[in-house]
């Protein structure tokens, strides 16, 4: 299995970013989907879920800021992030199978300077 993460950037607060995850090895579309972050000296932290329903969840503080969605045929999932803050400032993870899942992608850097 693998997961290849992308799209992350240097942006300024209030801007916006789009985080893709392109996943090869594993049957997509039957499997949910999750984004993490790690900000310097913090333990990893979960952002966003989404079930091979679609259904989403957030975590509270980027609730209504940022968008989980997939495309099962191209076998990626995203991550939209509208109105950024300095603390979104981290390295963001996707994920298939939770926190204690061996699938991670390799995460990619989001800085948001104020």
């Amino acid at each position: 299995v693998q997961l290849q993460a992308s799209g992350g950037g240097l942006v300024q607060a209030g801007g916006s970013l789009k985080l893709s995850c392109a996943v090869s090895g594993i049957i997509f579309r039957s499997n949910a989907m999750s984004w993490y972050r790690q900000a310097p000296g913090k333990q990893r932290e979960w952002v966003a879920h989404i079930s091979s329903g679609f259904r989403t969840d957030y975590e509270d503080h980027v609730k209504g800021r940022f968008t989980i969605s997939r495309d099962n045929a191209k076998k990626t999932f995203y991550l939209q992030m509208n109105s950024l803050e300095p603390e979104d400032t981290a390295v963001y993870y996707c994920n298939i199978g939770g926190a204690t899942s061996n699938y991670w992608g390799q995460g990619t850097q989001v800085t948001v300077s104020s």
